[in-house]
């Protein structure tokens, strides 16, 4: 009869055997993808320094690829493929160069004031958040993004 702590163990693998599993099909996917965008095997080792049978064995899902590998893509596979390698809504994402600092301020400042009116009791839709409020609400986010 199996201990406790083997019966975690086993567990334990199981879910790590599922996870291995998961990410073997989504690297199948990401090289699949690389590929139809104009990449080849061949390029993304020679571009990342990795051996060409390495990222062979992760585009074919026979080898988990590490965070080191992982990282080694970063630049040489687009961020929105690569990200499909992390948990449900995380993204890789690049910080954006010259922010400018006053111009987010000022785009949060406009955002947070109207999102105060929007819940002030004698708006439209008193603390709700009417259809009128949400569309000038959205347009201010957009702002807000495009700041950053």
């Amino acid at each position: 009869m199996p201990t406790l702590i083997a019966k975690e163990v086993n567990r334990i693998m199981s879910h790590d055997d599922n996870i291995s599993a998961r990410q073997k099909r989504v690297q199948q996917t990401i090289f699949r993808e690389a590929c139809h965008r104009g990449n080849t095997l061949k390029a993304i080792a020679l571009d990342s320094g990795n051996g060409y049978t390495t990222v062979q064995s992760w585009a074919k899902g026979e080898a988990v690829m590490s965070i080191a590998g992982m990282f080694s893509l970063v630049e040489i596979i687009p961020d929105d493929l690569l990200s499909m390698l992390l948990p449900d809504g995380r993204q890789i994402v690049r910080v954006p160069e010259n922010l400018d600092h006053d111009e987010i301020e000022t785009a949060c400042r406009d955002f947070l004031a109207a999102k105060g009116q929007a819940h002030h009791p004698e708006s439209p839709a008193g603390r709700e958040i009417a259809p009128c409020e949400q569309e000038a609400l959205n347009r201010k986010v957009v702002a807000l993004r495009a700041a950053a």
